[in-house]
């Protein structure tokens, strides 16, 4: 079997990893690297559950092959973490209910990263646009919806408190 060598940036890891050409981005994720909170939904880019960001754009994880990856720097919902700390997103969707089977939450929670970093305060409808890639069948969306707008105003929170230096830390 043919194998090949890249190099990608991992959730802020710099590896090198041994591939086949074949091998998709999603199964070196899971397999190789154990990163199992990307999900396998479609295996068509149809679902989101595989949504990763890479070199700040989300993608199908599922869609792209490791190969193309290389010299790329990946995003998984591991990366999010903050040590022990879920990072604000995963805790607004956890406080906002919007976890019920916990499936689709990966690809929901890094599309969601991915919106409220190219626009900090979009407005329903931006929402709707940039979460539009993700399925869900449990939550008919409104859970999900009130942890993105739950997320936005904890982001506010944290940027009021960087400008007036208060320690970020301390907020419960």
């Amino acid at each position: 079997m043919i194998k090949m060598e890249i190099e990608i940036t991992v959730n802020g890891e710099k590896r090198l990893e041994e591939i086949s050409p074949s091998t998709r981005l999603l199964d070196l994720l899971r397999k190789d690297l154990g990163l199992t909170g990307t999900k396998e939904g479609c295996g068509k880019g149809e679902c989101g559950a595989c949504s990763v960001i890479m070199d700040g754009k989300l993608l199908a994880s599922c869609l792209v092959l490791a190969a193309q990856a290389d010299g790329s720097s990946i995003i998984t919902i591991e990366g999010l973490r903050k040590g022990n700390k879920l990072d604000i997103i995963q805790s607004s969707f956890v406080d906002a209910g919007a976890v019920q089977c916990g499936f689709c939450t990966p690809g929901m929670i890094m599309a969601t990263k991915h919106l409220l970093e190219k626009n900090p305060e979009p407005s329903d409808e931006e929402i709707k646009e940039g979460l539009s890639g993700n399925i869900c069948r449990c939550t008919g969306y409104a859970k999900i919806f009130s942890a993105v707008k739950l997320s936005i105003e904890r982001y506010k929170e944290e940027r009021y408190k960087e400008e007036r230096g208060e320690d970020i830390a301390s907020r419960s």
